[in-house]
């Protein structure tokens, strides 16, 4: 069975990394822009991950331009941007496509083991989240307008 810990991406400073690194813990995977109207939910993300990343709880940040251009940057530009607005210490990868034809592997994972709404498999719009239990199983997909601590729950009975 495929699980998250099968892919790899590159992290915002450009170096491969496999997730299995993250192997036995809790994820968040979300994919983020630093334009757009749900920006401010880095501040609740952060905020879970410091929470409890000694728990085992890891966000994973996916800038991603497609939708209405709100991550313009290059990856320089968006760490700055999170680091400056929103003291964000948890792991951020480099860009990506979630949806069509140059989507990620692993938002193509994602997306097929959790539907969205109306049995939608794309992803609809920015901070769609995706909760990874211990095993590395997608366990949950919430919308964009599921804030940070609306998921605090969820996150737990997985820790």
């Amino acid at each position: 069975m495929t699980t998250v810990y099968d892919f790899a991406a590159k992290t915002i400073d450009g170096d491969d990394l496999s997730l299995s690194g993250y192997a036995g813990k809790v994820l968040l995977i979300v994919n983020v822009a630093s334009k757009c109207g749900f920006t401010p939910q880095y501040k609740g993300l952060e905020g879970l991950f410091r929470k409890y990343k000694d728990d085992g709880f890891y966000v994973l940040g996916f800038p991603c331009n497609q939708f209405g251009a709100q991550e313009p940057g290059d990856e320089d530009e968006i760490m700055t941007f999170c680091t400056t607005h929103y003291d964000v210490t948890f792991p951020m990868f480099s860009k990506v496509d979630v949806n069509g034809p140059e989507a990620h592997p692993l938002y193509e994972h994602l997306k097929g083991e959790k539907l969205g709404l109306a049995g939608s498999k794309s992803i609809k719009w920015n901070f769609t989240k995706f909760l990874i239990g211990r095993e590395g199983d997608v366990v949950a997909r919430f919308a964009p307008q599921a804030s940070p601590v609306s998921l605090e729950r969820d996150i737990k009975v997985l820790l």
